[in-house]
């Protein structure tokens, strides 16, 4: 099984499908990765793909596809992109263990990069893709 930098939930990965079966034309999947900006410092930032970057990392789950932005690589290591819907909103979620804080309308995120050290000493037990 290939190293994952992160997992997709079911909901998730039906949700990016849903998106991808919608939008047509050459749309192949999204990309994950990581911006500046809200109160707590970083957002997540999620964009249509037509045409993969080589240098980001593939994840697939049930036939979806989710590209990571390379940049985001450090700060999403373990992170489980989920899709929930609540009544009054609806959209992915990310169980991140490099979040330290965030904000308190749950845009933006305070985010440390990966312990690559302590990853290693658990013998590389970082999550798996499926």
């Amino acid at each position: 099984m290939a190293f994952a930098v992160m997992t997709l939930t079911d909901a998730a990965a039906g949700r990016v499908k849903a998106i991808v079966d919608n939008a047509g034309g050459d749309a192949k999947g999204i990309r994950v990765g990581i911006k500046k900006g809200g109160c707590a410092g970083m957002e997540y930032a999620i964009d249509l793909v037509t045409d993969p970057n080589p240098k980001d990392d593939l994840v697939e789950h049930q036939g979806s596809k989710i590209w990571v932005a390379p940049e985001a690589v450090l700060y999403l290591l373990g992170t489980q992109m989920d899709f929930e819907v609540t009544t009054l909103r609806s959209g992915f979620t990310f169980h991140n263990p490099n979040q330290t804080s965030a904000c308190g309308c749950g845009e933006s995120v305070e985010l440390k990069p990966a312990d690559l050290a302590a990853l290693a000493a658990k013998g590389g037990a970082v999550v798996q893709a499926g």
